[in-house]
């Protein structure tokens, strides 16, 4: 089996070692032509890894064309990318693939799960669509430190073959069908890391941590939920498992955005000055907005979003949501 990995950033990096590392053939297809050069001469991507040597049985290109040599195509570019390099993809093609998905987030435009733009972009293409998503920090996996995930599909036969695929000493993959619960919830811990790096930016401590972990699973819970995922989902990898990882690790580019937030107490700096791509700060616009319209409550995200897009101090923001009216946990 031949893999095609889209997407020569830290997450699909890591991901293309796993496969080598599986002796599958894997090819990993950038847009950045020193950046590729680089790894096919050393091994390396020094940008997101520095020094370390990757198995270099990995096959890095600028040539999309690689997709018609492969039996699954994954897709590891950023959210606001997918749609685009999806529809190039489906120019392609000359047979139909297993597509999956690992970006976290939702399309700018549409408002979409990035399983269904992929999915809807590839269409006759698409043989299964699956989702590998759970609590997986890219540089871990790179040095090849345990990791669980899940892989989500409503085609179970799909979902095994991904399960087999990656599955290794350390990297073990579980199977799920409740592909919109994983998606909405992967996309909204993004979120809720950003809360998490600002209560730690201003200096409070870990009972506030956990306090908004929990309160942010109720609300991760209620909008997939309401998109019509499973309750249960929340309690897994792609629920509460993401959501620790994320909110508690210094590798977390949305834990580490919002840490600059607080302790600036404002975001402004970090629109002035950020480069890296931080899904959670486009997926709060997106939940915020269909969370209003849908009827929602949400009022950790709400936050959020009016730190990151109407300049709210985040120390206000914080006051306003420990005064809230005083009700029972649910």
């Amino acid at each position: 089996m031949v893999v095609t990995i889209l997407g020569s950033g830290a997450w699909g990096t890591a991901l293309a070692q796993v496969l080598a590392d599986n002796a599958t053939s894997v090819h990993l297809w950038g847009i950045d032509t020193q950046a590729i050069e680089e790894f096919n001469t050393h091994h390396t991507n020094s940008h997101y890894f520095g020094d370390i040597v990757f198995n270099a049985a990995i096959d890095a290109t600028t040539d999309l064309s690689v997709v018609n040599q492969s039996d699954v195509i994954l897709f590891a570019v950023p959210a606001a990318a997918i749609s685009s390099v999806a529809k190039n993809v489906a120019d392609m093609l000359d047979h139909d693939v297993i597509a999956i998905n690992v970006a976290k987030g939702f399309d700018p435009n549409t408002h979409q799960r990035l399983s269904e733009v992929i999915e809807t972009t590839l269409g006759k293409h698409c043989r299964a669509m699956v989702a590998l998503v759970g609590p997986s920090l890219a540089i871990e996996v790179a040095n090849r430190l345990l990791t669980s995930v899940a892989a989500v599909s409503t085609n179970a036969n799909a979902a095994l073959t991904v399960q087999k695929l990656f599955s290794n000493d350390y990297f073990r993959v579980y199977t799920s069908g409740d592909i919109i619960g994983s998606e909405a919830g992967v996309a909204i811990k993004n979120i809720l890391a950003i809360a998490s790096g600002i209560l730690t930016g201003l200096g409070q401590g870990d009972n506030a941590k956990a306090a908004l972990m929990t309160r942010g699973l109720v609300e991760m819970r209620r909008y997939g939920v309401a998109m019509g995922g499973e309750p249960e989902t929340y309690f897994g990898l792609t629920g509460i498992g993401d959501l620790i990882v994320t909110c508690t690790s210094h590798s977390s580019r949305n834990f580490s955005a919002g840490l600059q937030i607080g302790k600036d107490n404002t975001a402004e700096h970090f629109w002035a000055t950020n480069t890296k791509t931080v899904e959670g700060v486009k997926a709060c616009k997106i939940v915020y907005e269909e969370a209003i319209r849908r009827g929602i409550s949400m009022p950790i995200t709400t936050e959020v979003y009016k730190i990151l897009y109407e300049n709210k101090k985040p120390s206000d923001a914080i006051n306003d949501l420990m005064r809230r009216k005083l009700k029972s946990e649910d």
